[in-house]
This record gives structure tokens, sequence and C-alpha cells, in this order.
């Protein structure tokens, strides 16, 4: 078969909008639970066999996390052993499985409505379900277009990645707010404070039912998902390690053209001299700085600024914290479209060193201002800030890097451990945050608030000093001179 020598940029693009729906169900179902969970907790405290307390509140919103550690963690073996594209069908079957048994907890063995330990932990499971299904997309979708994008323009087609996850934590957003409608959430004091009120009468339907609609509405993008992944192709360069070239070659040829396909075939076969290699054959600093931008990119605290937004807004004096959500949510989008569209100009070290500085700007801004009635606009302005430098540099462009920076032969394995760690240090400060930001030095002071804040703010410094001294640009470059770098510094 005779392929124009162009290649087509309509197919490129046809399958990475397809592989980019992993990175929307990612946004989805790990922001899904900023609108649920107060319903679902006042559901939960409805127990008369245990107490539901904060505690258990914390461990259940951050229980897809769990799933997120466990789907990371196996993502290199799976997609060595079933290709990139057959562990994203898996993930697409997970992601519809936990959206289906968050919202009906019950199915086939409980009482419907009944709240008990047993449901709890039915739930949760569902929960860690899905969070497999975003360890597995997290990883393996930007290393999917990473692996079928040309060179010259993969940074930016990896940044859609990153657009994808923002678009799909604001179309959540949206849901959770059209569902909500004309009802009320419960009136539960915010997360961390002993004393809990909750006035049932006020927010009945969203309490019974309103958190259910909202896990079950990710049905729709997943089974989407699951059914597209299976039209598109595997990667080239897994095809090549799995010895059909001819096959490679036809995907190649389909995206860059024949003549170019062929030189792009002869290096993936010249770096691909074996399946795999030990994952230090291009030395420790190679892992080191994939963990470590894995490791900053949640340090720096997003999300814990993301997964309890609407109670930030609260207790920041907010009249309406849902719609202060959903803008936050546009700011978002708007400022990860910075980075798509500048990341093959600008470069990526630019990015992420201009970002942490942002970033920490707006993080010691909120640090001194929260809590100040007279300083409420500074402080929102300084969150927005905050976030807005997260979303063109830390957000899309550490994916870029992870994606592009590891040799061939252990970009499995070794994407797999540096997203791990992502999702390790994302578990650790979204479960660190509340406690942190409930801190008081006296009764009713704001210690917490501006150490949290300030804490964040001086590890945005560090990363960027990071960033400045180790980090390798990869702008312009092929994945295959990646492997001459690495074998070179080692």
């Amino acid at each position: 078969m005779s392929y124009n020598d162009n290649g087509s940029k309509a197919y490129l693009i046809s399958i990475v909008l397809v592989a980019v729906l992993g990175g929307l169900l990612f946004g989805y179902d790990t922001a899904v639970i900023s609108g649920a969970e107060k319903g679902l907790q006042a559901f939960f405290m409805q127990a008369t066999d245990f107490q539901y307390t904060d505690g258990l509140h914390g461990i259940t919103c951050a229980s897809a996390l769990i799933g997120c550690i466990i789907g990371s963690a196996i993502s290199g073996l799976l997609a060595s052993r079933w290709g990139r594209k057959r562990a994203l069908v898996f993930a697409g079957i997970m992601f519809f499985v936990s959206a289906l048994g968050s919202m009906k907890p019950e199915f086939l063995f409980f009482n419907e409505g009944e709240a008990t330990w047993s449901l709890l932990i039915a739930f949760n499971i569902y929960r860690i379900i899905g969070g497999v299904g975003v360890g597995l997309a997290s990883a393996i979708c930007p290393m999917y277009i990473g692996e079928v994008a040309p060179s010259n323009i993969r940074g930016m087609l990896v940044s859609w990645n990153q657009f994808a996850i923002i678009f799909g934590q604001l179309v959540v957003y949206f849901v959770n707010f059209l569902i909500l409608g004309s009802h009320e959430n419960p009136i539960i004091e915010a997360v961390g404070k002993v004393n809990q009120v909750m006035n049932p009468e006020a927010a009945a339907w969203s309490t019974s039912t309103g958190w259910r609609y909202m896990f079950g509405s990710e049905a729709v993008p997943a089974g989407l998902f699951t059914i597209l992944i299976c039209l598109v192709p595997e990667t080239p360069r897994y095809l090549v390690m799995i010895g059909r070239d001819d096959k490679a070659l036809g995907v190649l040829s389909r995206i860059n053209g024949e003549s170019k396909a062929r030189q792009i075939l002869q290096e993936i076969k010249s770096t691909i001299t074996q399946k795999t290699e030990r994952l230090f054959s291009y030395g420790y600093l190679c892992i080191f700085i994939g963990i470590m931008l894995s490791v900053f990119q949640q340090i720096v605290g997003i999300n814990a600024v993301l997964y309890y937004a609407p109670r930030i807004f609260e207790d920041m004096g907010m009249t309406n914290p849902m719609v202060n959500t959903v803008v936050m949510g546009v700011v978002n989008i708007i400022f990860t479209l910075i980075a798509v569209f500048t990341v093959e100009k600008v470069g990526r070290k630019p990015l992420l060193i201009t970002g942490s500085l942002g970033m920490g700007l707006g993080a010691f801004g909120v640090a001194l201002t929260f809590g100040n009635p007279s300083l409420s606009v500074v402080c929102m302005l300084s969150i927005m800030l905050y976030a807005a430098c997260f979303m063109f540099s830390w957000g899309p462009i550490c994916w870029v890097l992870i994606a592009e920076i590891f040799p061939n032969t252990i970009r499995g394995g070794a994407v797999a451990i540096a997203v791990a760690f992502q999702w390790i240090f994302n578990w650790i400060v979204s479960s660190s945050f509340v406690p942190m930001f409930n801190m008081h030095l006296t009764p009713g002071d704001d210690f917490g608030h501006w150490f949290t804040y300030g804490l964040y703010g001086t590890i945005c410094v560090i990363a960027a000093i990071f960033v400045w001294k180790l980090v390798p640009e990869t702008k312009g470059k092929t994945l295959e001179d990646m492997t001459k770098l690495w074998r070179k510094k080692s």
C-alpha cells in the first residue's frame, strides 16, 4: 500500500484525540469528588453501625488515589506485555465499572439507601477500581501520544493530554453544578473541625441521590473512550519491540509519509536492540530526574486546591463557592492552552522555571492574606495566580518530559515508577493538607493557613532551581536522541 509522502495530519489528530479522552477521564474521575463529597459525607453520617468521622471521610475522598498508585505501578508491565492500546482498553473498563459501582454501591449485596460499614467498604473498592484506571491512563496516555507523534510537534500533542485533564475537571465542575441545580448541599462544617453540623432537611435530595448522579455521570465518557480506543492503532515503537516492523511502518507512513517513516523506523530499530534493558542501564540520574519531576508536580500543592476547592472558597468567605470553582476551572483551561501553543517555541525548561516562580508568588500571596477580610480579593487573585501558573508549567510540561526523557528500552518501567511516585505524593499532599491547614498556635488564629501556603511557595522556588540545574531540554529531540543522551551521560 502506498501512502502520501507528507503523511496525514487528520489521521494523527484523530488517534491523538482518542488518546487524550483518557486524560479527560483522568481529570473527571479525580475532580468529581469535589462536588459529591458533602452529600456523600452526609449520607454516611446517617450510619448506625459506625461513626463516620472526619478521618474516615478524608480516607474515602482519597481512596481513588490508592488505585492510582496501583494502576501507575503496573502500567509499565501492562504496557510492555499487552501493548499501549490494550492497556488503555483495560483502563477504560475500570473507569466504566467504577462509575456505575460508585453510583450504586448497594448493587446485588446491600439494601438500597442504607448507610453501613460494609457499604462504605464497597464504595471505596469501586473508587479504587476507578483509581486503577486513572493510574493506567496517567502513565500510558502521554506514552502513547509521545510514541506516535512526530518529534517537531510531540510536546504540543502531549500537552493536549494535560488540557484534556483540566477540561475533564472543568466538565465535571459544570456537571456537578447542573446536577445540584436548585438543591442544596448539606450544611457540614469544614473538614478537619471536630464539631460537625448537618441539616438533612435542607439537602435531603443531595444526601440521598445527588452524589450518586455525580459519580454515575462518568459512565458516559468512560464507555465512549473504551469503544474508541479499540479503533486506534498500536504505537510504532511497541510494534517494533514485538517484531511487527511491517505494521509499524504502515502506522508511521500514515502519520509521517513513506520516506520519513522508513528513516524513523531505522532509528527505532537501532535503539531497540532488545525488548527491555535493566532499569538503571543508563545510570541513576535519568530515573532520579523522572521521579523528582513527578514529586515536585505534586508537592507544590496544587491538588490540595483542586480537590477541596469549594471548601477553600467557602472558608475564604465567598458566597457561592461552586461558582468560584467553575471560574477557577475556566482560568485553568485558558492557561493550559498557553502551554499547548508555546511548548514547542519556548521549550520545556523555561516554562517550568517561570511557572514555578509564579506559583511561589501566588502561594506566598495566599499565605499573607488568607483570613483577612479586607484582603479577600487579593487572596482570591493569589489562588488564581497560583493555579494559573501551574497550568502552563508543571501541569502539562511534567507529562511531556516524562513521556520524552526516558530511553526506548526502559520507557515502560521508568514511566511506571515516575508516575507511581506522582500518585504517592498526590496522596501525601491531599491527606496532609487538611490537618496542616487547620493547625493553630492559639485558638482561632490562621497559623495553619499561612504555614501551608508558605511551605508550598518555598517548594515552588526549590522546584525552579531543580529544573534549572538538572533537567535536560528535550525540545526538538527525537525519542531516539534521548537514548543517545543518557548513554553518553552514563
